[in-house]
């Protein structure tokens, strides 16, 4: 996975995008300041004060602190990258375990749609460069569907039970739920029927302003990441910090998305309101979509290793040889 890491590091650099570092652990009443969800970890210890600590979970938040801690009065945008460890409450799986390794990047400052397609831009760049080739992006919005459960007055008890359901992709429990309501045909035909949609410009029809977000984002992208891009109206990350367009990378070879967003709403929890989009891939996840697309991860892995070694041989037979006092360093 060096190999993954290497390559995408150089798509960041390439990009404008630093390296920040924040530490593993982080005081829960951060994560709940960030988001209640993101506080909930399965690994939390006190310090000698009594604090409660936890492994943090995601980078965002922890970069959002920072962001607030040391660049208030710095010039906007911000351009960070990271690869990191976050650690995670699952159940182990194909592709899943309670510590993952992480890449991705922080775009702060950065308004919609501008912002937006920078970010993607950058993904596909990242994916392209490691190998990827089946992969399509998702790319819907936090808010719509929110927007269509105000617009139909659905209860706050029944909306928790709706977005929980739409979370899991279970649209049988989304139409269990919203049927439940008796809204009427009109309406429960709404609720039931646009998060099931997905396609190109045809799935935008009769959604409302978050139509003409995701238009925005999709006219600002190169024509080879536009064409990347498959709308998804029932998209939906599982931290509610998310507030606009979110996206997910669909590939074929791994089945489990990876994916990112706005959180245009997050930064000023911790003092300093800006717009912000990001995203994060599990490298291993990413490797095991590669070594699925005919085996191109091991391809891959032994390329970068076979090059790395030949550039140390050329190293070494370039050296001056030791002479006199002179001392190799090994000695």
């Amino acid at each position: 996975m060096h190999a993954v890491t290497e390559r995408v590091r150089r798509v960041f650099d390439a990009h404008g995008y630093g390296e920040i570092h924040t530490p593993a652990l982080e005081y829960e009443q951060v994560l709940v300041r960030g988001d209640p969800a993101a506080a909930d970890p399965a690994y939390k210890l006190f310090d000698e004060q009594g604090n409660v600590l936890v492994l943090r979970s995601d980078m965002t938040i922890p970069i959002a602190r920072v962001v607030s801690a040391r660049y208030a009065h710095a010039e906007m945008p911000l351009r960070f990258c990271y690869v990191a460890h976050a650690y995670r409450s699952v159940r182990p799986q194909r592709g899943q375990d309670r510590e993952m390794l992480q890449a991705g990047v922080e775009l702060v400052g950065a308004p919609a749609p501008e912002g937006t397609a920078e970010a993607l831009e950058v993904l596909c760049t990242a994916l392209d460069a490691v190998g990827l080739e089946g992969y399509r992006i998702g790319l819907g919005d936090a808010s719509l569907y929110p927007a269509l459960l105000d617009a139909h007055a659905v209860p706050e008890a029944a909306r928790v039970k709706i977005l929980h359901e739409l979370g899991t992709r279970d649209f049988v429990g989304v139409e269990r739920e919203v049927g439940g309501l008796r809204l009427g045909p009109e309406a429960t035909a709404t609720l039931t029927g646009v998060p099931q949609r997905r396609g190109g410009m045809e799935v935008l029809e009769g959604v409302g302003p978050a139509a003409d977000r995701l238009r925005a984002v999709v006219e600002r992208l190169s024509p080879a990441v536009a064409a990347r891009v498959i709308f998804d109206l029932g998209l939906s990350r599982p931290l509610a910090y998310y507030t606009g367009a979110v996206f997910e990378v669909y590939d074929a070879a791994l089945g489990a998305p990876l994916g990112g967003g706005r959180y245009d709403d997050l930064l000023g929890r911790f003092g300093r309101a800006l717009p912000a989009v990001g995203w994060a891939l599990n490298v291993e996840r990413l490797h095991i979509a590669l070594v699925g697309e005919h085996g191109r991860g091991e391809t891959l892995l032994a390329a970068e290793a076979a090059a790395a070694a030949a550039q140390r041989l050329r190293a070494g037979s370039e050296a001056p040889a030791a002479t006199g006092g002179d001392q190799a360093p090994w000695a």
